[in-house]
């Protein structure tokens, strides 16, 4: 089986473009190959999809516990002929940028992989010979075992290949030449969306082209080649006793298919809907899932579409149990600005007003904290989440607990209740496995969920007696809305 990870010195060095071109080539020579992404990143996934047709999955050291990470890689390439995984930022670069723990590095020592190096020679020739050895031997092993040069000439490969491979002992696998025609423009998070942009199939045609070109493939393949991952004896997944709607177009897109597969696992049918174009929510639904996205560019028509924002207010009131995140947070606010400038009405369950803050703010990974039970968290229990967002609202909440991993940076953030979950921070169905809590190992974010088809009854005890509001000081949401809250 081929396997290799596709790693770099720095971001902005082509890795996801050189990945699509390799998987579209690996498609070609019917190696039927599957994709991953290292870190938390949900737009690089969607290209790897575009190529492929099938699922590309995220596995990250700080969400997941290494043998996590090892079962989702092997289940993730059972039954494919190659599978190609791409870093993140840095090669070295982890948690807080000063630890290599997250890090591509950490990746490929973890799964056992062969690392390529991305390297832009710009600017650069001897002095690109003495980084590539300070790479190799930052730490040990490096897994670095061959070089890709991107955005190169032929003539500067001819010229560079061979005193490279002198001077580091690596061998220079091929390059990728500029291609103008082939480039994908970027905007506030990152690269446009694979669905986005104009004539992708056509670029990736060109891409795969110019690799299939200037690659040596008999050398890659060769050094590439290893057994495939052992895949763990895996429980059946039980008959879908439940449904979750999931909102999935232009303005939610950020959705793990590790979440997805939780709620699977813990016995629910997954049915999508559009917030942009949907009139009313899936029927028989038991739960509901607002996943980050876009939605500061289709504000206007999210706030037009009146009917489902009105029963998503009113199912959630009613005790739906639900969970939104970030661009999902910010749907269920008070009003939502778009790019332009212009204010639009949201759902109107959360007090915030949502405008741009022309920035990232509280950008990274962080372990949010429970003060109490609700939906998703018991009292004590931490989960890891990230953050990657320019929107910001101007009530945020304060159920939880959120702190950097590195450094001081800690605040309060969250809308809670025994059946709802608001805030910015992202959360992921598997990759919660193998976190702590107290009384034993965290269970994946899917599994609370199972609580999903006791929803007549959420918010009773087992007698039929309500609850106390015993969360209200950490931010609970009660039932009549944004004013409620507000008291």
């Amino acid at each position: 089986m081929i396997q290799f990870l596709l790693a770099a010195p720095r971001s902005g060095s082509g890795k996801t473009t050189l990945t699509c071109a390799l998987l579209m080539a690996l498609k070609r020579r019917g190696c039927a190959p599957c994709a991953f992404k290292n870190g938390p990143d949900y737009i690089d996934p969607m290209f790897h999809r575009a190529v492929l047709g099938v699922e590309s999955r995220n596995l990250d050291l700080f969400f997941s516990a290494p043998e996590t990470v090892r079962t989702l890689y092997a289940k993730g390439a059972a039954g494919h002929g190659a599978a190609v995984c791409e870093g993140a930022m840095g090669f070295y670069d982890g948690l807080g940028g000063v630890s290599d723990r997250a890090s591509a590095w950490h990746l490929a020592d973890t799964l056992g992989l062969p690392v390529l190096l991305v390297v832009e020679p710009k600017g650069q020739s001897l002095t690109l010979a003495a980084e590539l050895n300070g790479l190799v031997n930052f730490r040990t092993p490096s897994h670095i075992a061959g070089i890709l040069l991107n955005n190169c000439t032929a003539r500067m490969h001819a010229l560079l290949a061979p005193m490279l491979e002198k001077e580091t002992g690596l061998p220079v696998l091929g390059f990728l030449p500029k291609l103008p025609e082939a480039v994908i423009g970027s905007r506030h998070l990152g690269l446009y969306t694979a669905a986005e942009v104009e004539n992708l199939q056509q670029k990736l045609a060109l891409l795969a082209d110019a690799v299939e070109e200037h690659i040596d493939w008999p050398r890659l393949l060769a050094l590439c080649e290893k057994e495939p991952p052992a895949l763990p004896v895996q429980p059946e997944t039980p008959p879908a006793r439940v449904r979750i709607a999931v909102a999935q177009d232009e303005a939610f897109c950020f959705t793990y298919a590790e979440t997805l597969e939780a709620f699977r696992d813990a016995g629910a049918e997954v049915v999508f809907f559009s917030p942009l174009r949907d009139t009313a929510l899936p029927e028989n639904i038991v739960g509901l899932y607002l996943p980050g996205g876009y939605p500061e560019l289709h504000a206007r028509e999210l706030s037009e579409n009146t009917s489902i924002l009105c029963e998503i207010k009113r199912k959630i009131e009613s005790g739906l149990p639900t969970a939104a995140e970030c661009g999902g947070f910010l749907y269920l606010g008070q009003s939502l600005t778009d790019a332009e400038g212009q204010s639009w009405p949201m759902a109107g369950v959360l007090p915030g007003e949502a405008k741009d803050a022309g920035r990232l703010v509280r950008f990274g990974y962080a372990a949010l904290s429970a003060d109490s039970d609700s939906l998703l968290f018991r009292a004590g229990e931490s989960f890891p989440v990230h953050e990657f967002h320019h929107w910001d609202s101007t009530a945020n909440g304060t159920a939880l607990a959120a702190k950097k991993p590195v450094g001081s940076a800690a605040w309060r953030c969250g809308f809670v209740n025994e059946h709802f979950y608001a805030g910015f921070p992202h959360l992921c169905g598997h990759h919660a496995a193998g976190q702590s809590r107290p009384g034993g190992g965290a269970r994946p974010l899917g599994q609370p969920c199972k609580a999903a088809g006791r929803a007549g009854r959420i918010g009773n005890d087992h007698r039929g007696r309500r609850r106390p509001h015993r969360q209200r000081k950490a931010g609970y949401f009660p039932p009549g809305g944004a004013g409620a809250l507000r008291r």
